[in-house]
């Protein structure tokens, strides 16, 4: 019944609500958002400057009286107002004045394992305020799991890793729900972090957080790679204060992340030590399957793969696989009641 009366809502939507970038699925028609979730405000009168994209590209350049705002940390919200207007320009940005006539939306948000039900409210809350009609709650990596294609309803273990910007959600799963998970602090901000303290104790050199990504992104790795790579660290002398760049290699940056791996990894181990052992032969045979946007480090899987002496996946587009996991919901919503999940209507 259930299915019936949400196919009559043409403009539902699954969102994955991350802490570096959000992702929208419209029903029937599939990922038509992903942007960076920031969002620019002005302090001297209150109002939204810039959100998304247009928003990211100020981090670092604004003037005193506009700040850009990232208002999730680690997958949970920090700035309540921040993320119910960022919300509302997406829904907007979906819907537009044309299509005013459409009931509102309906929409399966993708959140962090294991958060608490005040954390959960907050989101709930935030979606129903920026024009949601009624909102539905899955697990980031039941989510993930979903749009990578896993078996998750058979009596077999799968095993997920979404490492994400603020959050990494590991996860064994089996009939439906999740066994055994875990949920680190240790995803791609870390990582990001990880560059611009290596920076400012090698090199005296002072990174802004955008540097550091892009340094990720040209030069790092998890594993040796058969031809190492070198890009250029440019940011401010701590010493003279005057601008200064340096050449980087990507062995100097697989060390800049190896504590943060380590921990990672460790914590991977833990949650296969955890899981029955049927199970754990499950994962054996299948292979543990990796998503998100921290899984496109260079050589993670092998590292994983090393260390655990099981099978390593990355999932195609990882980027997208919770974004496409809510977009399967959306389009067969009796599936929450199999996988659990939480919801509220108006």
């Amino acid at each position: 019944m259930i299915n019936k009366i949400f196919g009559h809502f043409s403009k539902d939507l699954g969102i994955d609500l991350g802490t570096a970038n959000t992702l929208v699925y419209v029903r029937n028609k599939g990922i038509v958002i992903n942007e960076p979730s920031v969002v620019s405000i002005n302090q001297k009168t209150g109002q939204v400057v810039a959100i998304g994209e247009e928003a990211k590209k100020m981090l670092g350049k604004t003037p005193h009286h506009i700040y850009a705002v990232c208002p999730l940390t680690n997958g949970v919200i920090s700035d309540f107002e921040a993320t119910e207007q960022m919300l509302k320009y997406f829904i907007d940005k979906v819907h537009g004045e044309r299509y005013s006539f459409l009931p509102r939306p309906r929409v399966v948000i993708g959140i962090p394992w294991n958060i608490t039900e005040v954390e959960k409210r907050a989101v709930e809350d935030a979606a129903k305020n920026a024009g949601a009609r009624e909102v539905f709650l899955v697990d980031e990596p039941m989510a993930a799991a979903v749009g990578a294609g896993l078996p998750i309803q058979d009596p077999t273990g799968s095993m997920l890793v979404d490492i994400g910007g603020g959050t990494a959600d590991i996860a064994v799963i089996s009939l439906g729900g999740i066994v055994v998970g875990k949920t680190m602090k240790i995803a791609g901000n870390r990582f990001n972090e990880d560059i611009i303290n290596f920076a400012k104790e090698n090199y005296r050199l002072l990174l802004g957080e955008k540097s550091a990504e892009n340094i990720k992104i040209q030069a790092g790795s998890a594993w040796p790679l058969e031809q190492e790579l070198e890009t250029v660290m440019r940011g401010r002398d701590l010493i003279t204060g005057l601008p200064k760049e340096m050449k980087v290699s990507s062995q100097e940056i697989r060390e800049a992340l190896g504590g943060s791996l380590r921990t990672l990894v460790n914590a991977i181990k833990g949650t296969i030590e955890e899981t029955p052992p049927e199970l754990v032969a499950d994962i054996m045979s299948n292979g543990i399957v990796l998503a998100g946007g921290g899984s496109m480090l260079r050589n993670i899987h092998k590292l994983i793969s090393e260390e655990t002496r099981m099978p390593v996946h990355i999932t195609e587009d990882p980027i997208t696989a919770v974004a496409r996991g809510t977009g399967i919901i959306l389009e067969d919503i009796d599936l929450l009641s199999k996988i659990g999940s939480s919801n509220i209507a108006e």
